[in-house]
């Protein structure tokens, strides 16, 4: 192999056959085709995915409405404030996270942050009734303010780590894409 782009396509790396180049050409010199596009949802990333990552405060609202019922039953008075906190959460995500909402809305359509919503659903009913079971009712503001906080616990770091994981698949699937279009 002299190290041309025309033999490299004819061994069907880049596909076609094009004119031989030495190896220093450009596809583009040589009139031959370009390597195929990354794909849409790929194309439109930053190069720097960390530019995605969401910030740990929108975790924390997002903590704050997962412990809302316990908080609501602890201090009945604290509803406002939850309200005053979703139209604050609401603001700062159309406006300061514009760009990012396009993570936020892919963690959302995928199966596993759905599944990660539906588990802590779950391991709240399941954590009431099995208390329940055993004769132990969640009740006054003590238990209601631990079981707020174990909740906004789980739940700050299951985001954390769907978030992690998250780009951590993107950036493998980037780099899986610039492979083969290589």
């Amino acid at each position: 192999m002299s190290g041309t782009i025309g033999e490299i396509g004819e061994i069907g790396e880049i596909g076609g056959t094009g004119p031989a180049v030495p190896a220093s050409g450009t596809a583009a010199e040589a009139g031959a085709p370009a390597a195929p596009a990354l794909p849409k949802h790929l194309a439109a990333l930053p190069e720097d995915l960390s530019e995605l990552r969401l910030p740990t405060w929108y975790f924390g609202f997002e903590s704050v409405f997962a412990c809302a019922y316990d908080l609501i039953k602890a201090y009945p008075s604290a509803w406002p404030a939850l309200v005053a906190l979703a139209a604050v959460n609401i603001a700062l995500s159309l406006t300061l996270m514009r760009r990012r909402l396009k993570l936020a809305k892919a963690l959302w359509q995928g199966k596993r942050t759905r599944f990660l919503a539906l588990g802590l659903l779950a391991l709240r009913i399941g954590s009431h009734a099995a208390l329940a079971a055993v004769g132990v009712a969640v009740d006054g503001t003590a238990a209601h303010l631990a079981f707020a906080v174990a909740m906004g616990a789980v739940t700050l770091g299951l985001l954390a780590f769907t978030q992690r994981t998250a780009l951590r698949a993107l950036d493998a699937e980037r780099a899986r894409a610039h492979t083969t279009a290589a």
